[in-house]
């Protein structure tokens, strides 16, 4: 999606606010075990601890690698089909008109031609977003959390609320809609039948043979792109780095605070033999600050939220960003992108009705 501004640290907060609330808890009582309960052998040493902690930071670092990745592949093939697009409009306009043909054609008649093939093409960019919206298995978690939930309350998606059938049916045909929800693959029958119509315009002498055959070659390209869209789309993040993963860091989060706590403490008792040192400890200032050494292990609570919250949220952060094409706050923008071309191509062709850019809903738009 694009975002008009920097994700503010305020809609973060909001956004895993629910695991904050389970690191205060998880947080507190060791703490509590440990400092009221008088259990002082319930702590972890710190050194183990550090080097978990090491090792699931590079494991988050590679799955937040792996993650960026393919959503930056995913951008750049939306980017293809966004070049490709204006090229094969371009191939439209001025490749296909009477020079070599025995039955000319009236101005209209070849507008009607240009925006034919032009209609179609934009019919292949809608079939092709919503096979990328479709939901996979591994990708459920993004409506079933609550917090993603909440944040897709914010912005409509548009392939979840607007049946393709009703969308793709203004640019094709009635005979070619029949034909193409009678397959499985829309978007691959759209650019078929592309193919046919290019053959029979070129049996006819409105394009000459190189010609057909360089549009032809844009039509491949376009399955080319395709394919590594649904490459993308149908392979996922390996699972057994992402479970695991996932483990890892719900480890280290309930350990830490057993790592810090006596830490902490050790802070406090070193507080109170530098106060010991003065001689005026009957004024307040010493009394606050005994007081505070006293129960400096209970600052260990916040820090801990703190690291938690980083390695969850970094975690997180991967997890989402991981499918790029599933309709959620980090994925690459396809029904915008396929608007914007859409208004492109049709401009280059003079067509009229001409859609309006989609509006920012929230500051967001898909």
């Amino acid at each position: 999606m694009y975002i008009k501004r920097t994700f503010p640290l305020k809609g973060m907060l909001r956004w895993t606010r629910r695991n904050i609330y389970l690191f205060v808890i998880l947080a507190t009582i060791p703490v509590f075990l440990f400092e009221i309960v008088g259990l002082k052998w319930l702590h972890v040493p710190w050194l183990p601890l550090g080097v978990l902690g090491t090792a699931i930071s590079f494991l988050v670092s590679f799955k937040n690698n792996a993650s960026y990745d393919r959503l930056w592949e995913a951008r750049k093939i939306w980017g293809g089909i966004v070049n490709s697009s204006r090229s094969w409009t371009i191939m439209v306009k001025d490749f296909i008109n009477n020079d070599h043909a025995e039955n000319k054609l009236s101005k209209e008649e070849l507008f009607k031609v240009h925006q034919e093939l032009v209609h179609r093409h934009v019919a292949w960019l809608t079939a092709l977003r919503y096979q990328l919206r479709k939901d996979k298995p591994w990708e459920m978690h993004l409506k079933k959390d609550k917090s993603n939930i909440e944040f897709r309350k914010q912005f409509l998606v548009h392939e979840d609320e607007i049946p393709i059938e009703g969308f793709i049916k203004n640019y094709i045909s009635d005979e070619e809609y029949d034909e193409l929800f009678a397959k499985g693959n829309q978007a691959s029958q759209i650019l078929g039948i592309q193919s046919r119509r290019l053959r029979e315009l070129k049996e006819g002498g409105y394009i000459d043979d190189f010609r057909h055959m360089e549009m032809e070659n844009m039509l491949v390209e376009f399955y080319t792109l395709q394919g590594k869209s649904e490459r993308i789309k149908n392979f996922p993040y390996p699972r057994q780095y992402a479970t695991m993963n996932f483990y890892f860091v719900w480890l280290f989060i309930i350990l830490l605070p057993y790592g810090i706590m006596q830490g902490f403490e050790s802070i406090g008792e070193h507080i109170i033999e530098e106060l010991s040192n003065h001689q005026s400890r009957t004024d307040w200032g010493h009394r606050i600050q005994g007081f505070i050494a006293d129960n400096f292990v209970w600052f260990s609570i916040p820090f801990s939220v703190i690291l938690s919250w980083v390695f969850n949220t970094m975690e997180a952060i991967g997890e989402n960003s991981e499918n790029p094409f599933e309709g959620g706050p980090n994925d690459v923008p396809i029904t915008n992108m396929s608007r914007g071309i859409e208004i492109d191509i049709r401009q280059l062709i003079d067509d009229t009705d001409i859609p309006a850019p989609y509006e920012w809903e929230n500051d967001i738009v898909l």
